[in-house]
């Protein structure tokens, strides 16, 4: 057992969360007797939920073997659409070497240039660069590209037919790089995208240029010491000459789930409390409305009249909306951040403070460090901030990467 905390125990929302079930199916568990709830607490202990194999693999994790992992040799990146930095930060805490990124949004290029000036950043459209004057061998390249939808138009749909999408430029570079693995990350919903056709595409694709796809998994953040319930599609290929020599493990959960209370004040996750930072404002009647949501809450909290005034016309629609006036709790992780703390239909609001998550708040919310500066306005701030992949779990699948370049290493 690698320090097992005893002293760990779980709510039903965070339950629910872990386990991937509905806070109805947690419930309706406790009522037949099947979980144990403690009477003080509200919150069932992990020693009775050790059946589960999610609680089990945070019990009996290997997180700190993997962290321990180094390169046995320089490991070059290539990272394409690379935002605001998170997965290169990642990808460089677990010893890999950047020697070329990507993107197109100025703000985030700056942001790269000034936090690394060292790091040769690219700025411009993908579809403008021969990748083929990059003049290093490139052991991995990585990149979350935005997913437009394929059309599909009777076609096959093959490398050539996916031109004019992002996917295939970094198809594209894929092909003219031959790095030995690579890593692609983006939405969950890609998953099931046009019943799983949009997937298989990607899948021949890959297949077509000279590479296996060793998985395509979602990987929910808040198992990788990340505060957020963040879930992404991660894509890991190897090249067909390697494949079948070696195998990619995927990274052990942390063990414990990071909180709200672990990104404002100094514990495990950061030494000193969060430091203040711009944020945006709520106007002043939207203020006085968000001060009656509880932690935790959102709009079904408020009286009657002030869900009427707040939801408008959404008031008579259905469904949960359960990201409207959405206050964040300090016990659980915080909700998938989006580009902006405070849109309408997806409420960032401080536990405890009446207004938005500042800008540094967001950044630790997806565990950047406290000195990555973002360049550019407030609002592209949380853009950059919004779109990254968070930095930790970056980290913990970059370790996996590195394992699989030594294993690599080792055959050659």
């Amino acid at each position: 057992m690698h320090g097992i905390q005893n002293k760990a125990s779980y709510s039903i929302e965070m339950l629910a969360d872990i386990l991937s079930q509905s806070k109805a199916t947690i419930n309706a568990r406790v009522k037949k007797g099947e979980l144990n709830v403690c009477k003080y607490t509200g919150k069932i202990d992990i020693n009775n939920l050790l059946e589960f194999k999610e609680i089990n693999s945070m019990v009996e994790s290997n997180w700190d073997e993997e962290h321990s992992i180094k390169p046995i040799k320089e490991f070059k990146m290539v990272e394409l659409f690379a935002g605001g930095g998170g997965l290169a930060i990642g990808m460089e805490q677990a010893g890999l070497k950047s020697i070329f990124l990507n993107e197109i949004d100025k703000d985030a290029c700056n942001t790269l240039r000034h936090n690394r000036p060292e790091w040769n950043v690219v700025e411009g459209d993908i579809s403008n660069i021969n990748f083929k004057e990059i003049n290093h061998e490139v052991d991995v390249l990585t990149g979350g590209f935005p997913c437009q939808a394929f059309s599909y138009a009777g076609k096959s749909l093959g490398f050539e037919d996916t031109r004019g999408t992002l996917f295939f430029e970094m198809a594209r570079a894929i092909k003219e790089t031959k790095p030995k693995l690579f890593l692609a990350e983006n939405v969950k919903a890609l998953s099931t995208h046009n019943n799983g056709k949009t997937l298989n595409t990607i899948k021949n694709i890959i297949n077509e240029i000279g590479y296996d796809l060793i998985d395509a998994r979602v990987l929910k953040a808040i198992f990788y010491k990340v505060p957020q319930k963040r879930e992404r599609l991660i894509m890991i290929g190897i090249r067909k000459d390697l494949s079948g020599k070696v195998r990619f493990h995927w990274p052990s959960p942390y063990k414990r789930i990071m909180t709200i209370r672990d990104v404002l004040y100094a514990g495990e996750l950061y030494d000193t409390d969060v430091p203040k930072s711009e944020g945006q404002e709520y106007p002043k009647r939207k203020k006085e409305i968000m001060c009656k949501v509880p932690q935790g809450g959102y709009w079904r909290n408020l009286p009657d009249d002030l869900q009427r005034e707040y939801m408008g016309g959404s008031y008579f629609l259905g469904g949960g909306k359960t990201g409207m006036a959405r206050r964040l709790s300090l016990d659980e992780p915080s909700l998938t951040l989006t580009t902006s703390p405070a849109q309408k239909q997806t409420e960032r609001c401080h536990p405890i403070e009446t207004r938005p998550l500042q800008v540094r708040e967001y950044a630790r919310i997806q565990t950047f460090p406290d000195n990555w500066e973002f360049k550019g306005s407030k609002n592209s701030a949380y853009k950059q901030i919004g779109n990254a992949v968070p930095v930790n779990m970056a980290r913990a699948l970059g370790n996996s990467l590195v394992r699989l370049l030594n294993d690599i290493e080792k055959i050659n």
